[in-house]
C-alpha cells in the first residue's frame, strides 16, 4: 500500500518509534534555525481517528506568540501608511557589516517601533493558550501550538504530548498581553 503522506506510512512510523526508542525521550528535534528557548519545531508520534500517526508539531510560547501578532499588525498598519512598504530586509556586507537602511526604511522602521510600543502598552493585542491541527499537512498532522509558559524546553515538551496522547490537555482560555523585554533597563527604577 503506497502512502502519499510518509506521517501515515506504518514503516515511517516504526522508523520513528525506533529513533525514539534509541534516543530515550518521546519526541524528535527537526532541525531548524528558527528553535530557540521559545520555538521548537519536533515530530511525535500519537493517534488520529484509532491509527498511529506523526504529528508534525510547532510549540512556541505565548509570548512569542503575542510579538508576532503585535508585529503583524504594525507592519499592516505601516503598510497603510506608507504606499512603497514592504518588509525590511536587514542585509550585510561583504565584511559582514550591517548595511545602513534607506532614509525611508529608517522611518518605517520606527513607525512599527513606536506602534509596537504603543500597542503593548495598551494592551491592544490579547492572546491565549491555542493548538490548530491540520489534517492536510504534508508530513503526518501538524500542530500548531502555544502556550504560557517561559521557554520551551525538552520537560515542557514530554508533559505536552503527555497530555495530547492521554487527551487531557487543557488549554488556558485567559486572555493574555505582553511587553517586549528591554535587558538594557531592567534594572533601572
Amino acid at each position: 500500500m503506497s502512502f502519499t503522506n510518509p506521517g501515515f506510512d506504518p514503516k515511517t512510523i516504526a522508523q520513528l518509534k525506533a529513533e525514539l526508542k534509541e534516543s530515550g525521550i518521546p519526541f524528535k528535534i527537526i532541525p531548524d534555525e528558527d528553535n530557540s528557548e521559545e520555538y521548537v519545531n519536533f515530530y511525535f508520534i500519537g493517534n488520529y481517528e484509532g491509527k498511529e500517526v506523526i504529528y508534525d508539531t510547532a510549540l512556541y510560547t505565548l509570548r512569542l506568540h503575542h510579538a508576532s501578532e503585535v508585529y503583524e499588525l504594525a507592519e499592516h498598519e505601516a503598510a497603510k501608511k506608507f504606499p512603497n512598504f514592504k518588509s525590511i530586509n536587514y542585509e550585510e556586507d561583504e565584511n559582514g557589516n550591517m548595511k545602513p537602511l534607506t532614509p525611508e526604511e529608517e522611518e518605517i522602521g520606527w513607525f512599527i517601533t513606536e506602534l509596537i510600543m504603543e500597542m503593548e502598552e495598551e494592551e491592544t493585542v490579547k492572546v491565549q493558550e491555542f493548538l490548530d491541527i491540520d489534517t492536510h499537512h504534508d508530513y503526518g498532522i501538524g500542530l500548531d501550538v502555544s502556550l504560557n509558559v517561559e521557554e520551551i524546553d525538552e520537560k515542557v515538551i514530554a508533559k505536552f504530548i503527555q497530555e495530547f496522547n492521554d487527551d487531557t490537555l487543557s488549554l488556558d482560555e485567559t486572555l493574555y498581553s505582553f511587553m517586549t523585554e528591554d535587558e538594557d533597563f531592567e534594572d533601572e527604577d
